[in-house]
């Protein structure tokens, strides 16, 4: 196979060159965090406001959670609404764009839980073999 019908560069440069401007490194990039796919998900169940998201993600400081929401909101993946209300209120909601995403988060989830003891086990024996060698 050729690089022309693979569309695989060959070369460090040409691998340098193409990650900028490529379309999945750049979907890969936000969605690819561990936080952006927990608030995905938790926003494909029902609109949430800014407390609840940081109540029920576990580990996630307020600085983390406004940089994701704004990325989220950037890339036209979540929708931000202001109330005018006091205390002020904010909701957050899933797009058209960003229901699209669910499906194969969801299929990731699945392959993720189906395999998890897999992958730690694998994990586990290769370690052993790690340390029977060095040890």
């Amino acid at each position: 196979m050729s690089e022309t019908n693979t569309r695989v560069p060959l070369t460090e440069r040409d691998l340098t060159d193409t990650t900028e401007g490529c379309p999945v490194r750049e979907v890969l990039d936000r969605v690819g965090d561990k936080w952006s796919v927990l608030i995905i998900v938790m926003l494909g169940q029902r609109t949430h406001r800014y407390g609840e998201l940081a109540r029920a993600i576990d580990g996630i400081s307020q600085r983390m959670l406004t940089l994701t929401l704004r990325a989220l909101v950037r890339d036209g993946l979540v929708e931000r609404t202001a109330h005018a209300s006091v205390p002020p209120r904010v909701d957050y909601t899933l797009t058209e764009l960003g229901h699209t995403l669910l499906e194969p988060l969801t299929a990731l989830d699945h392959w993720a839980n189906e395999h998890r003891e897999d992958i730690r086990a694998a994990r586990e024996r290769h370690d052993r073999a790690k340390d029977q060698q060095h040890g």
